[in-house]
């Protein structure tokens, strides 16, 4: 009896330990099994070292499904955001002030217009566009852009309504400003995204000069942050810094360079923000509410001229670490979740637009962490200013060119 016992509790632990590993086995980060060698070729700018393995220069791969990337439309005047309303069509903000419309075979509307004027010297202009959760109803569209006056500039975010006609935008408003003014045309960020809740997550820059970067570190400004705002431009109801003195309600993240990308993961409801670094050290940062993601006291670049920034440090007790970076520079504009099965290994993979590297990087996520890239477009040579998630299982990217792509399954 005693040796039966025995081999019952053996038998158990072994069920157990099994369970266990396999267990592990599950929750292990296992990449992609078609693994090739990154995509990033180029000496980096620094030689600073990642603070874990794939933090930079992951592992490439290479989508197995075929797909074509199609130029729908070109012509488009320094496109900035695109974004795709209910009803699957198209709303692209162009720098200079106006909007169209686009159906998914490329037919344009004509300039659509209603909009304050708008600083669009260098960086600045109309930027980023989302439709109201009620669109089909309200007809109301969000903006970001660069409000310019007597005082200085400074990134607003205004409201209003497409009218029935489709030729104007009606009853412009204004509802946030990302105090305070200063007069130079860099670092807007603006990227906005609507929440499951209906309120609104806008980033910011902190406005490039050495004299508005500590401003990122600072909860009395704007500058260098990811609000959390009401569509009225109020506060959030739980915002971290809600009860902190002197602290502007609405920040939600600080520390950030100039954040052009944002966007909401479809499955797990996290936020995901790209960030263009200095010469080296573009980011991707996974935004928790309240944390401080390091800019300008911690970074994976350096000064344009060569020059070390602060420190030279790219780790700091109390700031978050990018869950990725590039060096050389990836340039990061706007970004996408591809949330669609059309092309089943894109399903929940970031894709993020490249400025001055001319393609769009597709990241792999498993587990919090990238284990691949690959890079699309390339050979286009494009600029590529915004991404976005179409209804039909495509991806639809605007260049700075003037170009409109839909990239989707042959």
């Amino acid at each position: 009896m005693k040796r039966l016992q025995i081999t019952a509790f053996l038998l158990l632990t072994f069920f157990v330990l099994s369970a266990s590993c396999d267990e592990r086995k599950e929750n292990a980060q296992e990449p992609p099994a078609d693994l090739l060698p990154p995509v990033e070729t180029q000496k980096p700018n620094t030689s600073y070292s990642p603070a874990f393995e794939g933090q930079t220069r992951i592992a490439g791969v290479k989508t197995a499904t075929q797909y074509a990337a199609t130029i729908i439309a070109s012509g488009l005047s320094s496109p900035w955001g695109v974004t795709s309303l209910p009803d699957g069509r198209l709303v692209i903000t162009e720098k200079g002030g106006t909007l169209r419309l686009a159906t998914t075979d490329g037919k344009v509307s004509e300039k659509i217009t209603g909009f304050p004027e708008v600083d669009d010297r260098r960086q600045g202009g109309l930027m980023d566009v989302a439709p109201a959760p009620d669109f089909p109803t309200s007809r109301m569209l969000f903006f970001t852009f660069a409000e310019r006056t007597p005082q200085g500039s400074l990134t607003a975010v205004g409201k209003g309504r497409l009218s029935d006609d489709e030729k104007a935008i009606e009853n412009f408003q204004i509802i946030y400003r990302a105090i305070p003014y200063y007069d130079n045309s860099m670092h807007f960020g603006s990227r906005l995204v609507f929440d499951k809740k209906g309120n609104i997550f806008v980033t910011t820059g902190e406005r490039s000069d050495l004299a508005t970067r500590p401003n990122a570190q600072k909860l009395n400004t704007a500058h260098g942050k990811a609000v959390h705002i009401t569509p009225d431009g109020n506060a959030v109801e739980g915002n971290p810094f809600i009860n902190t003195a002197d602290a502007l309600p609405e920040i939600y993240s600080y520390g950030h360079r100039n954040p052009q990308g944002l966007d909401i993961h479809p499955v797990t409801g996290e936020l995901w923000l790209s960030e263009m670094g200095p010469r080296g050290g573009d980011e991707i940062n996974l935004i928790q509410a309240g944390k401080n993601y390091g800019w300008p006291t911690i970074t994976y670049g350096i000064e344009y001229n060569g020059n070390t920034i602060g420190e030279g440090i790219t780790q700091k007790e109390g700031m978050e670490q990018p869950v990725y970076y590039w060096d050389p520079v990836q340039s990061p504009s706007g970004m996408a979740f591809y949330s669609s099965n059309v092309i089943p290994e894109w399903e929940n993979n970031l894709f993020v637009g490249g400025l001055s590297s001319r393609h769009i990087a597709r990241l792999v996520f498993k587990e919090g962490k990238v284990v691949g890239e690959e890079r699309l477009l390339e050979e286009e040579g494009q600029r590529i200013r915004d991404v976005a998630d179409g209804k039909d299982g495509a991806l639809y990217a605007v260049t700075d060119e003037g170009r409109l792509y839909r990239i989707a399954k042959q």
